[in-house]
């Protein structure tokens, strides 16, 4: 099967800076893929370049079959989204937010109501489905932003620092439910800043000053920089950083 993300050469200029700097990686369809880089290594921007929100300057990429240059809108209706900052609308209902987002990604009317029903029961939310959103504790929003944003069974669901500012416990229930997505062939692209979640993903690339400067499984990884934990792999890299903003 052809990878669900190739990129080739992809690079990102603003003027004379250059963002992302000709990078090149594949994913495979139900991969747990991090993208990994300190703050201004380049990682939104590529990240918006592969959502199709972004132009790239120069180099080819390809998302879900899609040219990300010249066919960014099938990209999208391809592709579930979630950022760090929680992207449901905190004045309606659990199930308004969930109907809302269904008719977005195309789901069809009939089978709007029994998903709604389907997936509040396996978060065990059914008891909130008229809760205002605004309600719920923050673990509870992650893990209905998340599967509101696979609500359509996409090829890829992008996650920016999903789990920001949750606590440890509920970071790994919402691990689960990722895990559970790659086990339908739900491929996940996934940033964070949480080097214990980068253990979880089945590779990880770091960008460093807009390139990709390693990328191979954590177990290689800490083999290769001769390294205990997956923290440590990104101190030694990140330390080659010569620039703060992206």
């Amino acid at each position: 099967m052809k990878p669900v993300i190739e990129t080739n050469n992809l690079t990102k200029c603003f003027g004379a800076f250059t963002a992302v700097d000709h990078i090149s990686f594949s994913v495979e369809k139900g991969e747990i893929f991090g993208f990994l880089g300190a703050n201004g290594a380049g990682k939104t921007t590529a990240m918006r370049m592969l959502c199709g929100l972004s132009k790239p300057t120069a180099g080819k990429g390809l998302v879900a079959g899609y040219n990300i240059a010249k066919q960014s809108e099938q990209v999208k209706q391809n592709i579930g989204y979630m950022s760090q900052k929680f992207s449901l609308y905190e004045d309606l209902k659990v199930w308004e937010n969930m109907q809302l987002y269904a008719g977005i990604y195309g789901v069809s009317r009939h089978a709007i109501g029994p998903k709604i029903d389907e997936t509040l029961s396996r978060l065990g939310l059914m008891h909130e489905k008229n809760t205002l959103v605004k309600e719920l504790p923050l673990g509870w929003k992650q893990k209905l932003a998340f599967s509101v944003a696979i609500f359509h069974e996409p090829q890829i669901v992008f996650l920016d620092e999903p789990t920001g500012g949750v606590d440890p416990i509920t970071r790994r229930q919402f691990w689960e439910l990722i895990y559970e997505a790659a086990e339908r062939g739900i491929t996940i692209f996934v940033t964070t800043h949480y080097m214990d979640e980068a253990e979880y993903c089945n590779r990880i690339s770091i960008m460093v000053d807009g390139r990709i400067d390693a990328l191979d499984s954590p177990r290689n990884l800490r083999e290769q920089f001769q390294a205990q934990t997956m923290d440590e792999v990104f101190r030694k890299l990140a330390r080659k950083a010569t620039r703060i903003e992206s």
